[in-house]
């Protein structure tokens, strides 16, 4: 591969009730670096970057119809874990062309951070999902 995974980006975690997860990670030391609203379903889901240090912890909560599913989950709650890269559309072209399996048709962006980021997700052997991240 020609591109260069710099360091995990973020651990990704679905909540059931934001408010608490963001104060008990608080108490872990974790402070807000960033706080969004993302589509899902056609509805809005809310997301909160807790960050100690280099860790950045990513909690988001569904809209109220999907959380009993992120209830209901018995094997765990991390989600994704996204790695950093320099250039999100130079590896996702990479990896498409080594034939992984890639979960989105091209780079998502979102309205993250300063000026938003790009995404997309692969599949990993037990369906484990690799986010790559491009903080733009």
């Amino acid at each position: 591969m020609n591109f260069k995974i710099s360091k995990i980006q973020h651990v990704g975690i679905p909540v059931t009730d934001l408010k608490t997860s963001v104060a008990f990670y608080s108490k872990l030391g974790f402070t807000e670096a960033m706080r969004a609203q993302f589509d899902h379903n056609d509805e809005k889901g809310n997301v909160v970057m807790m960050q100690s240090g280099d860790v950045i912890m990513e909690l988001y909560e569904f809209p109220a119809k999907d959380l009993e599913e992120i209830r209901s989950r018995s094997h765990g709650h991390i989600d994704h874990i996204a790695f950093d890269v320099d250039d999100v559309e130079a590896v996702f072209q990479e990896l498409q062309t080594a034939g992984y399996e890639i979960q989105e048709d091209a780079p998502v962006f979102l309205n993250f951070w300063n000026k938003g980021c790009k995404y997309f997700n692969i599949a990993g052997p037990d369906g484990e999902r690799l986010e790559f991240n491009q903080i733009l």
